[in-house]
C-alpha cells in the first residue's frame, strides 16, 4: 500500500474486442495484481444464449456480476489488487460491483466501431459473436462523473495504455 491508502479494485471495461483481457492482464503484471477476467465466471446458460446471438438481459447479468464482485471483494480481503476485465456496460452493473468490492476504478476501454468490429472477427473461438457489437455499443453507459475512473483510446497500444493508467494515480500498486 501506497502512504496508508487502501488498494482499489480496477476494472477494465468496455464492449467485447476492446482489449480488456490484455489490457487488464498487463496492467496486474506491471503493479503486482491479481488479474481475472470476469467472462470465466459467466454461467453455461449465458455462455450458451450469446454464442447464439442473444444479448444477455439485466436479469441474465446479476448473479454473474455478484460473482464477479465477491471475487473481487475476496483478494482485496488478502492485501492485494484485483484487476478485472469485465464489460460493465452500465452504470447499474457498476454499482452491483461496487456493492461487493466498495470503491473501484473503471478503465473504460473505447475507440472506432470499425477497429473493434475488425478484432472480434479475428478473435477465433470466443463466445461473443460480432453481432453483438452494436447491442453492446447500444447498452454502453460511459462513466458517470460521480465514478471513479478514466477513458481511453482502444487505438494506443497497450504499454501506452498501461502508462496512462499509472499516471493517472488513480490506482494503488499491490504491497510487495
Amino acid at each position: 500500500m501506497s502512504g496508508g491508502v487502501e488498494p482499489r479494485a480496477i476494472v477494465v471495461m468496455g464492449v467485447s474486442g476492446c482489449g480488456k483481457s490484455t489490457l487488464g492482464a498487463a496492467l496486474a503484471d506491471r503493479i503486482g495484481g491479481v488479474f481475472l477476467d470476469a467472462d470465466d465466471l459467466h454461467s453455461d446458460e449465458a455462455r450458451q444464449k450469446m454464442a447464439g446471438g442473444t444479448p444477455l438481459t439485466d436479469e441474465d447479468r446479476a448473479p454473474w456480476l455478484d460473482r464477479v464482485g465477491d471475487r473481487m471483494r475476496g483478494i482485496l480481503d488478502t492485501g492485494q489488487v484485483p484487476i478485472v476485465a469485465c464489460s460493465a456496460l452500465k452504470a447499474i452493473y457498476r454499482d452491483r460491483l461496487r456493492a461487493r468490492a466498495g470503491d473501484v476504478v473503471f478503465v473504460h476501454l473505447d475507440g472506432d466501431v470499425d477497429l473493434l468490429r475488425e478484432r472480434l472477427e479475428q478473435r477465433p473461438g470466443h463466445f461473443m459473436p460480432p453481432g453483438l457489437l452494436a447491442s453492446q455499443r447500444a447498452t454502453l453507459e460511459p462513466l458517470g462523473p460521480a465514478e471513479i475512473g478514466i477513458r481511453l483510446d482502444v487505438a494506443d497500444p497497450p504499454d501506452v495504455l498501461v502508462s496512462r493508467v499509472l499516471e493517472s494515480d488513480l490506482v494503488v500498486p499491490a504491497l510487495s
